[in-house]
Order: C-alpha cells, then structure tokens, then sequence
C-alpha cells in the first residue's frame, strides 16, 4: 500500500537522523495516514480514503468531502479522488441546469 494521502498529495519525506557526533545518515518521515470513510452529501455516496490526519481537520474545516474536492487542485489528488470530483462537478451541473 503507498504511503501517500489521497486527498492532499502528502508523501514520505527523506532527512538525516543526526547523531550526538553529527554523524548524518537517511532516514525517511512517514505521514500519518488514517483509512477513513467519508460520504458525499450530493452523490449520496461513501467513500473509502487513506488520507493523512491533517486533510482529514482541513475536510472538516471546510464543511465536508463535497466542498474540499471542489475547492482542491486535480494535481494534488489521486486518480480515485479525481474521479469523484469529476462526478459530483458533473452531478452539480445537472442540479444547476435542471
């Protein structure tokens, strides 16, 4: 499973762990990734996401899975939540044009 979050792009991060004689060798800082389910309130829909914690405080900040995916760039989402915007801009349309 890749450690990067669905919803923000966050990934892992490469640094050095630095020792008491500054010895430098790599080391790699995880995300902290959540699997949660969050629903969409316009497609009636559920999703499973793996997203990091922090994405998951900026959904709820924002008002929901509807109004972040609106909000977001395509670039920093994933293929399956570029899919979802996708359907519910397509789904907002309608209601619009209705």
């Amino acid at each position: 499973m890749s450690r990067i979050c669905e919803l923000s792009g966050v990934n892992r991060q490469i640094g050095h762990k630095v020792s008491h004689s500054n010895i430098k060798t790599k080391r790699e800082f995880k995300p902290n990734l959540v699997d949660v389910t969050l629903s969409s309130d316009a497609l009636g829909k559920s999703f499973k996401l793996r997203v990091t914690a922090a994405a998951l405080r900026s959904v709820d900040h924002r008002g929901g899975l509807d109004a972040y995916l609106l909000k977001a760039s395509v670039e920093e989402l994933s293929t399956r939540a570029a899919k979802i915007r996708r359907d519910l801009k397509k789904k907002l349309g309608e209601a619009v044009a209705a």
